[in-house]
């Protein structure tokens, strides 16, 4: 029996850590990654700061296609969904 695709699931939590991720390069890799998702997915993002320039770009870009709720926000340790609308 063959299993469905993980992408194919409207629920599912794709994590995005972006301490791993040159910071050159952490913009357009995030883009990529909201841009691959579909209407339900969330993209769980890790990171070691609060983005609140990245956040803007989003909205900015995304509109309310993107929902952005936190999971977690301590210092050195940011957690945040964002769902693809």
């Amino acid at each position: 029996m063959n299993q469905p695709h993980l992408h194919l699931r409207p629920d599912a939590v794709y994590p995005f850590d972006a301490r791993g991720i040159a910071k050159r390069f952490r913009h357009a890799a995030i883009f990529g990654a909201l841009d691959a998702l579909t209407p339900g997915e969330t993209m769980r993002f890790v990171n070691d700061h609060d983005p609140l320039p990245l956040l803007d770009q989003l909205r900015q870009r995304y509109g309310e296609a993107v929902t952005i709720e936190y999971r977690q926000r301590e210092q050195g340790s940011i957690v945040i969904d964002f769902i693809r609308a």
